[in-house]
């Protein structure tokens, strides 16, 4: 009985003892995997491309649905199809009973397809137009990387069953319906529980709409190696850096929040403790409201100022947390005088509309400006809609990026982080319990306390949203508050 080889195929994982977090993953665009696979496969056994990813998929099947009988396959009519119909020919051969469902034609097929769909019928594989009344596995072998179409009738028949049903589905190389570059999804599409991505790792899988659809995600090259220019990169885990015994609060900086209007106090606050929390030596908070605050009793180091008194000159600045209209007035002198600065909400959505702003931010030193943008706070900074920014994240943030020349964090599913000249990272960690009041203010003051310690811009924001993340899928409970988040981490 065939194993799965783990030199071969990969588990993409945000845990510290898995492959997606030992490095970053060099992630490829649709053109590249296209030529790919116009070119030779590797000489070692011979076998065409569709022959050995027909093999991988086989293989996995078998490891992850070990006690399946029956097994569906759907199959297309393009390269996807091919490799679900050698993939059945396997496990055909290997005692499982396999029904194939195609409407097209093979003959008029690719080649390599035909050929492996005379290698499915030797292997004494069921064809039929008809979804299986019981089947134990369904593997997803329509339409992958191939351009997103509206499904027919059919089509859209058997993913509607493949979502209804409890039993696991496996998407070849992408699910069908989702878009590879973008993450953006087609009005019917697959929902998988497994995905086997092949020759290349995609940036759709990671961010938008790809994390919900592709389930747990594998990763099999084939042999193939790239040496050119990645499309983006799946961050791993941050390096760990220990202190030196021999350092003290000064060694690490000092972060300021500037928020907090009248009534929105917590989002300074919370901001503030995620930066003690992050390792800033020294924190201070400038809160914008008329409220009178000199001590915050569950953090008792943060120290309270009004803005007049400070010296951002040698500070981390961490500006826009429920600053409301009040944030405004205090930006000139943020944008000209702060050494490092995290521009954030009600700070971003200012910028937006206030050109002069605009050339004070693209005036500041290379290096020292973060800003953190949900979808909506870069639709106003790229004056375009949401939905324009959630069709190509990866454009938007790097758009984002060049057009205020500073690092630009795209929040949301799969969270991408980029830097004028750099290829977009994207963030494996993190989940739908960062979906409530207060957490990206915590993210905004962790940036803070990373950038206070004297990393690169870029490399601050990489870790702090990673980190940010990683906190979340550690927490066991349903709900996570910012207030929780803020300890975890």
């Amino acid at each position: 009985m065939p194993t799965i080889s783990p030199e071969l195929t990969h588990r993409l994982t945000t845990t510290a003892d898995g492959p997606g977090s030992q490095l970053a993953w060099p992630l490829f665009n649709v053109a590249h995997t296209r030529m790919l696979e116009s070119s030779a496969p590797p000489a070692a056994n011979g076998s065409t491309w569709m022959q050995t990813a027909g093999l991988a998929l086989a293989r996995l099947t078998l490891a992850l649905v070990p006690h399946a009988k029956v097994i569906w396959v759907a199959c297309g009519p393009g390269n996807n199809g091919g490799d679900g119909m050698e993939a059945a020919a396997h496990l055909q051969q290997w005692g499982k009973q396999v029904v194939v469902t195609l409407v097209h034609n093979p003959d008029h097929g690719p080649a390599d397809a035909r050929l492996a769909w005379a290698a499915a019928q030797a292997a004494g594989v069921t064809f039929t137009q008809e979804v299986p009344q019981q089947f134990d596995a369904c593997i997803d072998a329509l339409f992958g990387i191939g351009a997103l179409r509206p499904l027919n009738a059919t089509y859209a028949g058997w993913v509607t069953r493949m979502n209804a049903s409890p039993t696991p589905t496996i998407a070849v190389d992408v699910p069908s319906g989702l878009q590879a570059d973008t993450g953006t999804v087609g009005e019917v599409h697959v929902v998988a529980n497994y995905t086997l991505s092949l020759l290349t790792l995609k940036p759709g899988l990671f961010t938008g709409c790809g994390r919900d659809a592709c389930g747990e995600i594998w990763f099999n090259a084939l042999g193939a190696s790239d040496t050119v220019r990645a499309t983006a990169l799946l961050l791993g885990a941050p390096a760990h850096r220990p202190r030196p015994h021999d350092s003290h609060k000064g060694s690490y900086g000092d972060a300021c929040i500037v928020g907090g209007a009248q009534g929105m106090a917590g989002a300074a606050l919370l901001a503030a403790r995620s930066a003690l929390r992050g390792g800033a030596g020294r924190v201070f908070a400038c809160l914008l409201g008329a409220q009178e605050m000199a001590l915050d009793p569950l953090m008792p180091e943060l120290m309270f100022r009004s803005f007049e008194t400070l010296d951002c000159s040698g500070m981390a600045v961490v500006a826009g947390c429920g600053g409301g209209e009040a944030i405004a007035r205090h930006l000139p002198q943020l944008l000209r005088e702060a050494k490092h600065l995290v521009l954030d909400a009600d700070a971003l959505n200012r910028v937006a509309d206030t050109p002069a702003f605009q050339t004070l931010l693209l005036h500041r030193p290379t290096d020292t400006t973060v800003i953190t943008p949900h979808p909506l706070e870069a639709a106003r900074l790229l004056d375009c809609s949401v939905a324009q920014v959630q069709a190509d994240r990866l454009g938007a943030a790097q758009a984002l990026a060049d057009r205020y020349q500073c690092v630009a964090v795209l929040k949301g599913s799969g969270t991408i982080v980029t830097a004028p000249g750099h290829i977009p990272r994207i963030n494996p960690t993190g989940n739908a319990k960062l979906a409530t009041a207060g957490t990206g203010d915590v993210l905004a003051g962790l940036v803070g306390a990373h950038l206070a310690g004297g990393q690169s811009a870029l490399d601050t924001a990489c870790d702090a949203v990673y980190q940010h993340g990683l906190a979340a899928d550690h927490w066991q409970g349903q709900v996570l508050s910012a207030s929780a988040l803020c300890q975890w981490q």
